[in-house]
């Protein structure tokens, strides 16, 4: 009896220090950042602060893979910094008509302006238009897909390939997260491009007074605060995919799920964490430097000098201990002075890593002291 009592105490405790485990793991999982890898179900995913270009939280990001109708964000960029007039009418030619996937339903021979297939291809996602478009500012769609490479290859994403101006499954066109936010981080910088993927609603018409209403596919443009854009996409190889862009408080954050099925709400998640976690802040005003330096031979005893650039970069609280400020700068300087002369250097330091560098200047000139000042200042003082 005695020996059986004993061992139901053992089972217990031991039930008890498991179930302690379980609860710790749950706990720990659950209080986890939404930037661990594990959080998002999606196969690759970047988070990326816009204007600096540093990744918040990733998974796989360097992964190529398809990347169905968030392809058409290259497309959109490269045609509108083509120097097409963006306003002037064309006529849709018979391979841009029927084209598989999803429509604008465009017919031979009507007539838009690039502006309108725009707001087609990024609103409804028309693989029509997206041929179109090609056709139209390249002379042919295989030119334009060379001049989309090409813009990749400027912007810096050389882990991407395409091979169509829409999307739709290709072996040999794909991208990855990482590249895909740099793309889109790219693109939100033109105005023109911000404006079309932030609009919700619109309508199109053609030359001969036929409407189209557009209803945007990005849900949270409706449901996440801040959320300005970007596009939805999907095909059997890539799975559902989108790109999120939102700014809060001056800070510009893409968010790219690739093959996610819950897009919506994950990018939704990622991108509050990204909100919660870091803040945007300019490192410049640490210093603001401006002061004076002694001027050897001068008819001024001191000259001004000051910085002037900007430095703004994404940190969460915990790194804003570890910004250091080391200044390099001459102590004196020899006249005569001119405004705009070098005379020293301000480096910001992360936790010992070099982020930004900017150089001192004078900020007006200081002539040399003649002998006949000099004389002067000698009777004065006499």
């Amino acid at each position: 009896m005695k020996s059986k009592l004993t061992s139901i105490i053992c089972i217990t405790f031991v039930l008890i220090f498991l179930f302690s485990v379980c609860v710790g793991a749950i706990s720990a999982f659950t209080k986890r950042s939404a930037f661990a890898e594990s959080y998002t179900s999606a196969k690759a995913m970047c988070v990326m602060e816009s204007g600096s270009k540093r990744v918040l939280a990733s998974k796989n990001c360097d992964t190529k893979l398809a990347m169905a109708s968030t392809t058409k964000i290259m497309t959109a960029i490269t045609a509108i910094e083509s120097g097409k007039n963006l306003d002037s009418p064309f006529t849709i030619s018979p391979k841009a008509v029927g084209v598989s996937g999803t429509s604008l339903y465009l017919r031979q021979g009507e007539v838009f302006t690039l502006r309108d297939l725009l707001y087609g291809l990024m609103l409804i996602s028309g693989n029509d238009a997206s041929v179109a478009i090609g056709e139209y500012v390249g002379g042919n769609v295989t030119k334009f897909v060379e001049m989309m490479n090409e813009k990749a290859r400027s912007i810096g994403a050389l882990n991407s390939h395409f091979d169509n101006t829409h999307g739709l499954d290709s072996k040999t066109h794909y991208t990855t997260a990482y590249d895909l936010a740099l793309i889109t981080s790219y693109a939100m910088a033109n105005d023109t491009f911000r404006e079309i993927v932030s609009c919700k609603n619109t309508k199109i018409t053609n030359a001969d007074g036929k409407t189209r209403y557009l209803k945007n596919k990005n849900k949270l443009l409706s449901s996440l605060v801040g959320c300005n854009g970007v596009k939805t996409g999907f095909t059997d190889d890539a799975g559902r995919c989108l790109v999120t862009s939102c700014e809060r408080d001056g800070m510009n954050v893409v968010c790219v799920v690739l093959n996610c099925g819950p897009m919506f709400e994950e990018s939704a998640q990622l991108l509050n964490e990204a909100f919660k976690e870091y803040h945007l802040v300019d490192l410049t005003s640490g210093y603001a430097f401006k002061d004076k330096l002694k001027v050897e031979e001068g008819e001024e005893e001191y000259v001004d000098i000051e910085t002037f650039g900007s430095y703004c970069y994404p940190l969460k609280n915990s790194e804003l201990k570890k910004v250091k400020y080391v200044y390099d700068i001459e102590k004196s300087i020899e006249a005569p002075v001119e405004k705009g002369r070098e005379v020293g250097e301000v480096k910001i330091f992360i936790d010992n890593d070099l982020h930004f560098s900017e150089k001192i200047y004078t900020i007006e000139n200081v002539r040399r002291n003649s002998i006949f000042r000099k004389l002067k200042d000698l009777i004065e003082q006499w």
